[in-house]
């Protein structure tokens, strides 16, 4: 996937996040750009959280949810995948994404016969993009999109789960599903 298109992926990000937001409801606590304080302290921002430059929060995305998790080389395999999986990644933790996608190619894998079961460690090393490479191979363009379809279902279950074990979490539930499902 070329530089471009990544940075348009995280410009979409920055600009369905919005801006700085203070939500008591978010555990997440305070957040600018969808970064929250914690994340930002760690990768070195010291200043106040409504200043976070729009920069700095796209070099933390780059950074922490796009090159550390590997979605670079899913990219260059599945574009649409690798997208999915940034989305998911920056709203609930590349290990969250990367878990769906083992889970996913597993359930498609025909009981082992197109590739082996994958254990779902939240890492996208070489055996699961082995177990990608040969879903993409058996299944071509239109198993992108199947597996496409069965990430975002992981997904909407989780945000489901996630208001029903936390009440204080339903008032997030309309936005995650109106701007997380489809729409990378």
């Amino acid at each position: 996937m070329p530089a471009a298109t990544v940075d348009e992926l995280i410009d979409a990000l920055i600009d369905r996040e919005g801006g700085y937001v203070a939500n008591p409801a978010d555990r997440g606590g305070a957040t600018c750009f969808g970064i929250t304080e914690a994340v930002a302290r760690a990768h070195g921002y010291a200043g106040p959280m409504v200043d976070l430059p729009r920069d700095e929060a796209a070099a933390i995305y780059r950074r922490l949810y796009w090159l550390r998790p590997g979605y670079d080389a899913i990219a260059e395999r599945a574009p649409r995948i690798a997208a999915e999986l940034f989305d998911t990644g920056a709203n609930m933790g590349p290990a969250a994404a990367t878990t769906f996608l083992q889970r996913s190619l597993t359930a498609l894998n025909r009981n082992g016969r197109d590739y082996p079961d994958l254990t779902p460690d939240g890492r996208a090393g070489p055996r699961t993009l082995a177990a990608l490479d040969a879903f993409l191979a058996l299944r071509g363009a239109p198993g992108e999109t199947v597996l496409l379809r069965a990430l975002e279902a992981l997904r909407g279950e989780r945000y489901l789960r996630l208001a029903e074990r936390r009440p204080a979490n339903e008032v997030f539930l309309y936005g995650w599903l109106a701007n997380r499902i489809g729409s990378p």
